[in-house]
C-alpha cells in the first residue's frame, strides 16, 4: 500500500513460542530492503497450548504509539500464535494520525488473507430496532 509517496508492506508469520519472534524479526531484517525500512512496526500474540493466558507484546521501532494500536487491533480479531510486521518507508510528505489507519489496515487485510481473523464484526449487531409510536 502507497499513500503519499510512504509505502507500507506487512509480514505475517505463524509463532507459538516467545522465543520466535526474534528469529522471525532477524530472518526478516536479513532482507535488505526490510532492514532499510524507516520502521518496522511489529505486534505479536500467543496463545500456549499448556495455557490460557495469552503471551503478547509489540515494538514501535521509532513510529510512535503504532505498535501498540496494532497489538490492540491484534486483540480485538481476537488473533493468537502469531507476528505482524509492518514495515514503513517514508515518502517525504508527514501523515500525521493517518499513519495509523494505514498500518492498521495493513495488518488486518494480511491478518484476514491467512485466516487469523476469529470475530467478524457486523455494524448491524448491535443496532436497535425501531419502535412504533402511536
Amino acid at each position: 500500500m502507497t499513500e503519499k509517496r510512504s509505502t507500507f508492506q506487512a509480514h505475517l508469520a505463524p509463532v507459538t513460542h516467545k522465543c520466535q519472534v526474534n528469529m522471525v524479526m532477524e530472518k526478516l531484517l536479513e532482507n535488505k530492503k526490510v532492514a532499510n525500512a524507516t520502521h518496522n512496526i511489529m505486534a505479536y500474540r500467543i496463545l500456549p497450548s499448556d495455557s490460557n493466558i495469552v503471551i503478547q507484546g509489540c515494538d514501535d521501532d521509532g513510529e510512535v504509539h503504532a505498535g501498540s494500536r496494532m497489538l490492540h487491533l491484534l486483540q480485538i480479531i481476537e488473533a493468537t500464535n502469531l507476528i505482524v510486521v509492518i514495515s514503513r518507508w517514508f515518502g517525504g510528505i508527514l501523515l500525521g494520525p493517518d499513519r495509523f489507519k494505514f498500518i492498521n489496515n495493513c495488518a488486518r487485510q494480511i491478518c484476514d488473507q491467512h485466516g487469523y481473523i476469529k470475530v467478524k464484526q457486523n455494524e448491524n449487531k448491535h443496532s436497535r430496532k425501531s419502535k412504533k409510536t402511536k
